[in-house]
Protein backbone atom coordinates (compact mmCIF):
# COMPACT_ATOMS: atom_id res chain seq x y z
CA UNK A 1 0.00 0.00 0.00
CA UNK A 2 1.39 3.11 -1.05
CA UNK A 3 0.44 7.01 0.17
CA UNK A 4 -2.24 6.91 -2.48
CA UNK A 5 -3.85 3.72 -1.35
CA UNK A 6 -3.93 5.22 2.25
CA UNK A 7 -5.54 8.46 0.39
CA UNK A 8 -8.30 6.66 -1.06
CA UNK A 9 -9.24 4.62 2.32
CA UNK A 10 -9.01 7.89 4.18
CA UNK A 11 -11.72 9.59 1.73
CA UNK A 12 -13.71 6.66 1.74
CA UNK A 13 -13.78 6.49 5.77
CA UNK A 14 -15.04 10.39 5.90
CA UNK A 15 -17.96 9.19 3.15
CA UNK A 16 -18.25 5.83 1.66
CA UNK A 17 -20.99 6.90 -0.51
CA UNK A 18 -18.41 9.00 -3.08
CA UNK A 19 -18.30 8.41 -6.45
CA UNK A 20 -15.42 7.08 -7.79
CA UNK A 21 -15.51 10.36 -9.89
CA UNK A 22 -15.19 12.28 -6.73
CA UNK A 23 -12.85 9.93 -5.07
CA UNK A 24 -10.67 10.15 -8.25
CA UNK A 25 -10.29 14.29 -7.87
CA UNK A 26 -9.81 14.03 -4.05
CA UNK A 27 -6.59 12.06 -4.41
CA UNK A 28 -5.56 13.67 -7.65
CA UNK A 29 -5.64 11.00 -9.89
CA UNK A 30 -7.42 9.42 -12.75
CA UNK A 31 -11.08 7.83 -12.59
CA UNK A 32 -9.38 4.91 -14.03
CA UNK A 33 -6.66 4.76 -11.64
CA UNK A 34 -8.83 5.26 -8.81
CA UNK A 35 -11.23 2.67 -10.21
CA UNK A 36 -8.06 -0.06 -10.89
CA UNK A 37 -6.38 0.71 -6.94
CA UNK A 38 -10.05 0.54 -5.52
CA UNK A 39 -10.74 -2.58 -7.18
CA UNK A 40 -7.73 -3.86 -5.67
CA UNK A 41 -7.87 -2.79 -2.77
CA UNK A 42 -11.11 -4.54 -2.51
CA UNK A 43 -9.15 -7.68 -4.10
CA UNK A 44 -6.77 -8.12 -1.67
CA UNK A 45 -9.04 -7.32 1.26
CA UNK A 46 -7.98 -4.42 2.67
CA UNK A 47 -11.70 -2.82 2.13
CA UNK A 48 -13.64 -5.37 3.47
CA UNK A 49 -17.02 -3.70 2.16
CA UNK A 50 -19.07 -0.82 2.70
CA UNK A 51 -21.10 -0.15 5.80
CA UNK A 52 -24.12 2.28 6.85
CA UNK A 53 -23.07 3.20 10.45
CA UNK A 54 -26.19 3.57 13.07
CA UNK A 55 -26.93 5.58 16.24
CA UNK A 56 -28.11 2.91 18.55
CA UNK A 57 -29.84 5.11 20.53
CA UNK A 58 -31.84 6.44 17.71
CA UNK A 59 -32.09 2.91 15.70
CA UNK A 60 -34.31 1.57 19.18
CA UNK A 61 -31.07 -0.02 20.62
CA UNK A 62 -30.69 2.20 23.94
CA UNK A 63 -28.94 -0.42 26.20
CA UNK A 64 -25.43 -1.59 25.50
CA UNK A 65 -23.16 -3.41 27.40
CA UNK A 66 -19.52 -4.74 27.25
CA UNK A 67 -20.00 -8.75 28.75
CA UNK A 68 -16.72 -10.20 29.16
CA UNK A 69 -16.78 -14.14 28.71
CA UNK A 70 -14.56 -16.76 30.38
CA UNK A 71 -14.73 -20.02 28.32
CA UNK A 72 -12.87 -23.52 28.94
CA UNK A 73 -9.68 -24.31 27.61
CA UNK A 74 -9.97 -24.86 23.59
CA UNK A 75 -13.88 -24.58 23.34
CA UNK A 76 -12.95 -21.09 21.95
CA UNK A 77 -13.82 -21.95 18.24
CA UNK A 78 -17.66 -23.40 19.56
CA UNK A 79 -18.25 -20.57 21.70
CA UNK A 80 -17.34 -18.27 18.88
CA UNK A 81 -19.66 -20.09 16.94
CA UNK A 82 -22.67 -19.80 18.93
CA UNK A 83 -21.64 -15.90 19.79
CA UNK A 84 -22.07 -14.93 16.37
CA UNK A 85 -25.59 -16.42 16.23
CA UNK A 86 -27.19 -14.86 19.06
CA UNK A 87 -29.00 -11.76 18.25
CA UNK A 88 -27.60 -8.23 19.53
CA UNK A 89 -24.39 -9.14 19.89
CA UNK A 90 -22.55 -6.43 17.49
CA UNK A 91 -19.42 -7.51 17.89
CA UNK A 92 -16.98 -9.71 19.92
CA UNK A 93 -13.14 -9.90 20.11
CA UNK A 94 -10.59 -12.45 21.75
CA UNK A 95 -8.55 -11.37 24.15
CA UNK A 96 -5.60 -11.47 26.58
CA UNK A 97 -5.86 -11.20 30.49
CA UNK A 98 -8.04 -12.03 33.11
CA UNK A 99 -10.95 -12.87 30.25
CA UNK A 100 -11.05 -14.81 26.95
CA UNK A 101 -13.97 -13.21 25.03
CA UNK A 102 -15.33 -9.17 24.86
CA UNK A 103 -18.64 -8.95 23.74
CA UNK A 104 -20.44 -5.98 23.17
CA UNK A 105 -24.25 -6.12 23.33
CA UNK A 106 -26.39 -3.63 21.87
CA UNK A 107 -30.33 -4.39 22.86
CA UNK A 108 -33.43 -2.52 23.14
CA UNK A 109 -34.06 -2.42 26.77
CA UNK A 110 -32.26 -3.95 30.39
CA UNK A 111 -35.16 -6.79 29.98
CA UNK A 112 -33.70 -7.92 26.50
CA UNK A 113 -30.35 -7.56 27.74
CA UNK A 114 -30.87 -9.60 30.92
CA UNK A 115 -32.36 -12.55 28.45
CA UNK A 116 -29.14 -12.10 25.86
CA UNK A 117 -26.65 -12.30 28.50
CA UNK A 118 -28.21 -15.00 31.32
CA UNK A 119 -30.17 -17.14 29.14
CA UNK A 120 -28.23 -16.95 25.49
CA UNK A 121 -24.61 -15.78 25.96
CA UNK A 122 -24.51 -18.10 29.37
CA UNK A 123 -25.78 -21.16 27.97
CA UNK A 124 -23.36 -21.24 25.40
CA UNK A 125 -21.45 -24.54 26.04
CA UNK A 126 -17.74 -23.86 26.98
CA UNK A 127 -19.15 -20.76 28.56
CA UNK A 128 -17.53 -20.70 32.23
CA UNK A 129 -18.19 -17.22 33.94
CA UNK A 130 -19.32 -13.78 32.31
CA UNK A 131 -19.43 -10.39 33.83
CA UNK A 132 -21.45 -7.12 32.29
CA UNK A 133 -20.43 -3.40 32.32
CA UNK A 134 -23.20 -1.21 31.62
CA UNK A 135 -22.22 1.47 28.49
CA UNK A 136 -23.33 4.84 29.49
CA UNK A 137 -21.93 7.08 26.86
CA UNK A 138 -19.76 6.10 23.65
CA UNK A 139 -17.38 8.53 21.61
CA UNK A 140 -15.20 7.53 18.35
CA UNK A 141 -11.70 7.68 18.52
CA UNK A 142 -9.31 9.56 15.63
CA UNK A 143 -8.61 5.88 14.44
CA UNK A 144 -5.62 5.16 12.13
CA UNK A 145 -4.41 7.96 10.44
CA UNK A 146 -4.13 6.89 6.93
CA UNK A 147 -3.06 10.04 5.18
CA UNK A 148 0.91 9.62 5.08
Amino acid sequence: MDAVDRAIIAELLRDGRMSVRTLAERVHISRANAYARLTRLMEDGVITGFTVELAPHKAGLGTSAYVSVTIEQNSWRAVLAQLREIPFVEHFAMVGGDYDILVLVRTPDNETLRHVVLERIQDVPGVLSTRTWLVFDEARGSGAHWRG
